[in-house]
């Protein structure tokens, strides 16, 4: 039977995430099981950067698949393909396996971001078998900081809201992320055991040059505050954009400003070098 899949959602006109143009899918799911086993899935981090110092403080753990035809495939289509095959247990003990045995030979200083799945987080067991895979990798709990996104808390609130409290009993350390790309439900930030809230790049964007955008970022910094959430910024890409979210109070930031997702011993060298003291 041929595979009538549209990799268009009809209704917005953009291309659906884990769609190739000329792939059938079915090839994809297979070609996936397949790279598992031929270790064509690495695991970049992303560095993170203190506001006040400008020194690295750690990384965001980032799966890539080398795709032997289609080149590199990103972190999103790469988990909906997995999502689609059925894989996204495999592949995401894969990728928390290979941050953790990268960042065992990290500087006590520097933390680890790692995305929690809603197929993990769902998982009554979650955080049990979390906290085991922990305790055999050179990591202590409370350098981890474990990301979820909105559309995992739009699912089941209640749920992720307990997954989060054990894992935060065990010292992992929770945090928001994408904050701003969703519909920014703040009952999230009263009601999950969180720690931290990552914005979302569209929250930095037009900041500062336009004048609401800039008042949406004072507002949801000042809020996080207020909350005593730590505050990230992801997507800066420019030195403006950078000063503006040190100056609204923001403490964390990653993005192209300074980096691009790397290999582990290139964040290492960063990190080791003045500019990655924050000295240059």
């Amino acid at each position: 039977m041929p595979d009538n899949t549209s990799p268009f959602d009809q209704s917005l006109r953009e291309p659906l995430r884990g769609f190739f143009p000329g792939v059938k899918p079915s090839a994809l799911d297979k070609d996936l099981l397949r790279a598992l086993d031929r270790d064509e899935i690495e695991v970049l981090f992303q560095p993170q950067f203190s506001s006040a110092t400008g020194a690295v403080v750690g990384a965001e753990a980032l799966a890539r698949w080398q795709h032997p035809t289609l080149g590199e495939v990103g972190a999103r289509d790469l988990f909906a393909i997995a999502e689609r095959a059925a894989l996204v247990a495999p592949l995401s003990r894969h990728v928390v396996a290979r941050a953790l045995d990268d960042a065992g030979n990290w500087p006590q200083e520097l933390s680890l971001s790692l995305n929690i799945t809603p197929e993990e987080l769902g998982d009554p067991r979650f955080a049990s078998d979390f906290a085991d895979l922990i305790r055999k990798s050179a990591i202590a709990p409370e350098r981890l900081m474990l990301e979820i996104t909105e559309d995992l808390l739009v699912r089941n609130l209640k749920q992720a809201s307990e997954a989060l409290g054990a894992l935060r009993q065990l010292g992992f350390r929770t945090a928001l992320d994408d904050f701003g790309a969703g519909f920014c439900n703040f009952r999230y930030l009263r009601e999950l055991p969180l720690d931290a809230i990552k914005l979302d790049k569209i929250m930095v964007d037009d900041v500062p040059g336009d004048a609401k955008a800039l008042a949406v970022l004072r507002a949801i910094v000042a809020l996080g505050n207020a909350l005593e959430l730590d505050v990230y910024a992801e997507g800066i890409e420019s030195e403006i954009q950078r000063a503006a979210i040190k100056a609204e109070g923001c403490e964390y930031w990653q993005g192209f400003l300074r980096a691009q997702p790397m290999k582990s011993e290139d964040m290492l060298t960063l990190a080791a070098t003045a500019r990655g003291r924050g000295h240059g």
